[in-house]
Formats: structure tokens, C-alpha cells, sequence
């Protein structure tokens, strides 16, 4: 059987390090053609020429900044176009984790640009074509930050808050086409971000809180593979998961009312 044809093309953001790059080597030795998109061209094509040798797979690069409108654009144009892509893994991100009086104000933006907008583009620009072939994925990277409130993680935590959201409302919308939707959530990871994003340095962590970045992606490949929508790789049951949503779907009935929660002592007889 050639893997390749039944496979597809996984199309994978900063991949050129760490978990992008992880994911480019998993899903190559998976048989998988790739397309592989980060900033650093040079770095990106050496990822790409050594995957190729070693899977025997077609591996392409594709230097972008994702913060760039014109970019973003030349990639939405791939995704729409390239009939042989079956896969979309949003990893680009970057983090201020600095209180908000501190941060640098288009260093924000740009994160918001990276963490928000491109993905959300570039899902809209793959999609039609999964659903029109009827098979494929969407793989989102999100974070533990997403439900952590804490200093320092106000911009960063509501980004991956908001991928979390995005994927579990999108899962919802492509269901029945053959289109999955998985959002990932991983904890602190040996990455290149610590010491960039924030005065926290990776070696002050404590070890057992760490997870090597291809440990990480296999337990979030094999979360792929049994069909999780969110994957949470630390998390030893995931039954805590599922009294927060169960939580929150409690919540439903109370969430919009004609009239104001009695606590507020606001009606006819307050007036």
C-alpha cells in the first residue's frame, strides 16, 4: 500500500524546532507528505531535507511569518488550492507572561496575531477542502494556560483559552463530514519559549512538572488516534476534564434569564 497516497499531506506551523518539529518527524515516519512553515528558512529546509532522507517521504518548507498579513495569505491560498492536504496542525504560537502593565503593547498584538488569527485563517481556508474529501483533521495547539487565572498570563492564557473554544465549537460544526477536530492542551514543555516569554527559566521549573516535547507528542497523537477532541497529556484521568464540562453545561440554564438573579434585589418590589 502506498502510505503516502492514503495518507495525505500534513501541513505543520513552527515546525522548525520543538513540538512543530516533533509533530513533522511523528507524523512523517506515519507516512505523511509535508508542507513545513516557520520563520527561519535555512532552519525549515534542513528539518524538511533530513525528513525527507529519513522517512522517504516529500517533505516542502515554506518561510512565513504568521504575524504577517501577506503571509498568511500566501499560505490560506496553498490550503485552499492543495487537493492533497489532509491535515492541518496549528503550532505557531508565542507568550508575553508578563503582568499587562508590564508588557510591550505590539509585542501583544503580535501574539494575538500568531495565536488567533492565523490559525483561525488558516482553518477557514483548509476546511472546505477536508469536508469536501470527506476525511482529514484539524489539530490545534493550545494550552494548560487556557485554565490557569493567574498574573502574568492575561494575553497568553486568553489566546489559548480562545483555541480551546474555537475547537470545541468547530468540532461541533464538522461533525458527520469526516473532518476531526482535536485541541491539545500541554503543560510546561522543553520548548525554546522559556526564557523568551517570561523571567521563569525552564531549569527553575521543577522536573517533574516538565515533559520532553516528543513525549508530549506521541501521548497527543495517540489522543489523535482514539479520537479525543481535547487532549490533555499529563492528565491521568480524564474524568477531571469531564466534571469541568459537565460543570459548565450545569450552568446552562441559568446563564440567560428575562429578568435579573434575584440577588441583586432589582424588580417591581425593589423599585
Amino acid at each position: 500500500m502506498n502510505k503516502q497516497a492514503s495518507l495525505g499531506t500534513a501541513v505543520i506551523t513552527g515546525a522548525s524546532t520543538g513540538i512543530g518539529a516533533s509533530y513533522a518527524d511523528r507524523l512523517a515516519a506515519r507516512g505523511y507528505d509535508l508542507i513545513l512553515v516557520a520563520r527561519r528558512g535555512d532552519v525549515l529546509k534542513q528539518v524538511a531535507d533530513g525528513l525527507s532522507q529519513r522517512h522517504g517521504i516529500n517533505a516542502r518548507s515554506i518561510a512565513a511569518d504568521l504575524t504577517s498579513a501577506q503571509d498568511v495569505a500566501r499560505l490560506e491560498q496553498l490550503l485552499r488550492e492543495d487537493s492533497s492536504i489532509t491535515l492541518l496542525v496549528n503550532n505557531a504560537g508565542t507568550a508575553t507572561l508578563y503582568p499587562l502593565v508590564q508588557a510591550d503593547a505590539d509585542a501583544l498584538q503580535r501574539e494575538i496575531a500568531l495565536n488567533i488569527t492565523a490559525p483561525t485563517r488558516l482553518t477557514k481556508a483548509a476546511l472546505p477542502g477536508l469536508i469536501s474529501r470527506g476525511k482529514g483533521g484539524v489539530i490545534n495547539i493550545a494550552s494548560v494556560t487556557s485554565q490557569m487565572i493567574q498574573p502574568g498570563n492575561s494575553v497568553y492564557g486568553g489566546t489559548k483559552a480562545y483555541l480551546l473554544h474555537f475547537s470545541q465549537v468547530l468540532a461541533q460544526e464538522v461533525a458527520g463530514t469526516g473532518v476531526q477536530v482535536q485541541v491539545v492542551l500541554p503543560g510546561a514543555t522543553r520548548t525554546e519559549i522559556w526564557g523568551k516569554a517570561s523571567a521563569t527559566k525552564l531549569e527553575d521549573l521543577p522536573p517533574e512538572i516538565v515533559m520532553e516535547t516528543d513525549d508530549m507528542v506521541d501521548a497527543s497523537l495517540a489522543g489523535y488516534d482514539q479520537g479525543e477532541l481535547v487532549t490533555i497529556p499529563s492528565m491521568p484521568d480524564i474524568a477531571d476534564w469531564q466534571r469541568l464540562v459537565d460543570a459548565r453545561t450545569a450552568l446552562g440554564p441559568n446563564l440567560s434569564r428575562s429578568k435579573p438573579a434575584a440577588r441583586y434585589g432589582i424588580g417591581a418590589s425593589a423599585r
